[in-house]
């Protein structure tokens, strides 16, 4: 559910219209790398466990390398575009690298295109995303995006396990904690100026906690975590129920490989079911990552990790979006 139409609920903005009906596995697109057989086998193995349409489910040839250039990655994208029935809306993208084209992160490039202006060079605000707290789910239709998420294959154990994940979490929320983490990180931790105002709108939804680093105690029962840092020294700590969502507020959290941050591929790895990460220097406007309660108005309602994330984010094009995009822990509490 749009946050505004959770502050409608208490007087304070206009009554939202009705819900159009959100993502399901009929409107997902499976994309695989035909050159990997990981990236075949577990695109095969999730369209298989989420009855994902066999004509949704598209091989490409992509290049091995972490970044792709525009001009390679462009015919790609209509290629897949006009093989997909129209009912399709969002797409799964099946590999670990490529995860950028140019200075876009891949799930972006692909929602909406490449176009330098999602990341203009230096601090610069980018354009925004038409679909930032919206109400219902037909994007490709209403605006012509067709937003994505990646699931990394590099390492084929954690793809099936995050498979299974994303099945265990359907219809097991509440209980679970949402953390909300500030830290000593001046210029990572800028987020934290809205958690207050998320633990009033969500609390009523979901258990919501601050916590201050250093933390030193074990972190239990997590369906969110959120944080500041080039590395969350906590880690270990942290015990994420099946759905969980979870990133950190840093430049470089979506290169996946070889770089000098800790990537929002190591939320996966712990237990988390979907993340979030910049491929390139976005500064710190907090436009270009997660609004948390944003992103929880819409989870906590019954939609997917997919819809629920890309409706966080009002400049989504450096952001990388991660992890297994049907998972719905609140699923029976959609309108």
């Amino acid at each position: 559910m749009p946050l505004r139409c959770l502050l409608a609920l208490a007087g304070l903005a206009a009554i939202c219209g009705a819900r159009a009906e959100g993502l399901t596995a009929q409107r997902l697109g499976v994309i695989y790398d035909l050159d990997q057989s990981s990236s075949r086998d577990i695109a095969l193995l999730y369209a298989a466990q989420r009855a994902v349409p066999a004509e949704n489910v598209v091989g490409i040839h992509l290049p091995d390398a972490r970044v792709m250039t525009p001009e390679s990655f462009s015919p790609i994208r209509e290629r897949v575009l006009g093989q997909l029935p129209a009912r399709v809306q969002s797409l799964l993208l099946v590999w670990s690298k490529p995860y950028a084209v140019g200075c876009m992160s891949m799930t972006s490039a692909f929602a909406a295109g490449y176009r330098s202006a999602f990341c203009q060079p230096g601090c610069a605000r980018t354009p925004p995303n038409p679909l930032f707290d919206s109400d219902g789910w037909l994007p490709a239709d209403t605006v012509g995006w067709w937003p994505a998420m990646l699931l990394p294959t590099s390492d084929p154990v954690l793809a099936r396990e995050l498979i299974k994940r994303g099945l265990s979490a359907e219809n097991r929320g509440p209980p679970g904690v949402l953390y909300l983490v500030h830290t000593e990180d001046k210029v990572r931790n800028v987020r934290a100026a809205t958690y207050a105002g998320a633990a009033v709108v969500l609390s009523h939804r979901l258990a919501v906690e601050e916590l201050s680093t250093p933390i030193t105690h074990e972190v239990s029962n997590a369906i969110g975590y959120f944080t500041g840092a080039v590395h969350v020294e906590e880690m270990p700590l942290i015990r994420f129920r099946a759905g969980a969502l979870a990133d950190h507020l840093t430049s470089r959290g979506g290169i996946l490989e070889g770089g000098d941050q800790m990537p929002a591929l190591s939320w996966i790895a712990r237990g988390a079911t979907a993340s979030y990460g910049t491929v390139s220097e976005p500064c710190s406007f907090l436009e270009k990552f997660p609004n948390v309660a944003v992103l929880f108005a819409h989870y906590t309602h019954g939609e997917t990790a997919l819809e629920a994330y890309w409706k966080s984010v009002k400049m989504p094009g450096q952001g990388l979006f991660i992890g297994e995009p049907l998972s719905r822990p609140y699923a029976e509490h959609r309108p």
